[in-house]
């Protein structure tokens, strides 16, 4: 049944081309201490590489870290910047990839979708407001027992598809552009051993983002905490007045969290968050983890000594136990660099408007591994990639979102061209 899909979309190359990416386990492990954190993601990285060589991409090549770079050669008699289009290979360890079987909803009359291998899995109109613009359309999601793979095989769909293009047309003129597929965005690690020297780019976009039309320039400034929590252990029976379970010391940290603010579930817009993610240990021992998020630093210390006076206050009740309260930053809101280089975020506004869209900025609640690059020298907002409801089984995509996403990309490296 999917051969026939994908020839009925053989004209839409984004489209077949996430219909077979989807298909392949990539997910990532935020356990795990190797380059990349899972083999399989490599899986599909080597597919990518033969694809790009396929089209003529001479250096495409895959770099032991599973990082994929490409280059399409410049066109153009004229000096133009090097432009970089990332997306991720990766899937969220929050739910499962493995065996993941794309279905297309052709023409969808605008009803509530029940996914068929779980009638639990509704994608309601109600609760995707995104959706209602989607009538008529064709909508692909997962069967209803894994994630669709979305975040960020449409990306990565989208970016193929366009160097597809743009090798078959060389009448159409852009300057150098580069390609960089990473593995570990989902665990936090996507920028961690990529080489910009060898990438070679002056600015980039990540093809990451959500909704039709929208450009993301600004996102969460990132922290996470963690806590070692040392109580005192000692045999149950003999305890009185000298055990001290830090079990209880994390169940103590934990209940003192506002119940009406500073959390996910309470906030939404610019307000940031502390959001424990994950607890382990023994009555001796707890590791309690954080994270921290805001659209500023300030907000991120603001939060940071919120939690940690929460820590001494429980403390008081535990007079000979201790908490080591680290801090370890991972990402900075990448509006803090894009604002010196406004002409990427311009023209990237200006190659939407062309798609026949209307342009919308946003502030993301989260980052992409654009956050990072903008920090490490390669100023980098996010497009997006059409990707909906992530890390759930109630991921979607349309195939018209992908293309008219794929025609941005297009129309952004001729934007660069004509400007320079």
């Amino acid at each position: 049944m999917l051969e026939i899909i994908m020839k009925k979309y053989q004209m839409f190359s984004a489209s077949t081309r996430f219909l077979k990416y989807v298909q392949i386990d990539t997910q990532s492990d935020p356990n795990s201490p190797s380059n990349p954190s899972t083999e399989k993601q490599k899986d599909l990285s080597r597919l990518l590489v033969q694809e790009l060589l396929d089209l003529g991409i001479t250096d495409a090549h895959l770099d032991e870290w599973g990082y994929v770079y490409a280059t399409i050669p410049s066109n153009t008699e004229k000096h133009v910047p090097t432009i970089c289009f990332c997306s991720h290979v990766d899937t969220s360890p929050d739910c499962s990839g493995a065996g993941v079987k794309p279905l297309i909803h052709f023409n969808w009359d605008g009803t509530d979708i029940v996914l068929p291998d779980d009638s639990t899995q509704v994608i309601k109109v109600a609760e995707h407001p995104d959706l209602k613009e989607q009538i008529g359309n064709d909508i692909i999601t997962a069967s209803g027992t894994t994630l669709l793979g979305a975040d960020n095989k449409a990306g990565v769909a989208e970016i193929m598809a366009a160097a597809e293009y743009l090798m078959q047309n060389p009448d159409v003129k852009h300057g150098t552009v580069k390609i960089l597929f990473t593995p570990d965005e989902e665990v936090g690690r996507g920028t961690e051993k990529v080489d910009l020297k060898k990438l070679g780019a002056d600015f980039g976009y990540t093809m990451d983002g959500e909704s039709l039309g929208t450009l993301e320039d600004e996102t969460f400034s990132a922290d996470a905490v963690s806590l070692t929590i040392h109580g005192i252990s000692t045999h149950p029976g003999f305890a009185k007045g000298k055990l001290e379970n830090a079990m209880k010391i994390a169940g103590d940290i934990l209940a003192a969290l506002p119940k009406d603010t500073l959390s996910p579930e309470t906030t939404e817009g610019m307000e940031g968050f502390i959001h424990p993610t994950q607890i382990s240990g023994i009555q001796e021992a707890v590791k309690l983890d954080f994270i921290i998020r805001d659209f500023t630093v300030a907000g991120l210390y603001e939060k940071e000594s919120f939690l940690q006076n929460i820590v001494n206050q429980v403390l008081v009740n535990y007079p000979n136990s201790r908490v080591d309260f680290k801090v370890i930053e991972q990402y900075r809101n990448m509006k803090e660099v894009l604002v010196n280089y406004p002409q990427v975020v311009d023209f990237a506004l200006e190659a939407i408007e062309q798609a026949g869209l209307k342009a919308e900025k946003r502030s993301i609640r989260g980052g992409t591994d654009g956050s990072r690059l903008s920090f490490m020298g390669l100023p980098c907002p996010n497009i997006f990639a059409g990707e909906h409801a992530f890390h759930s089984k109630l991921e979607w995509v349309s195939v018209q979102d992908m293309e008219k996403a794929t025609q941005v990309i297009i129309n952004l490296v001729q934007i660069w061209e004509q400007r320079s």
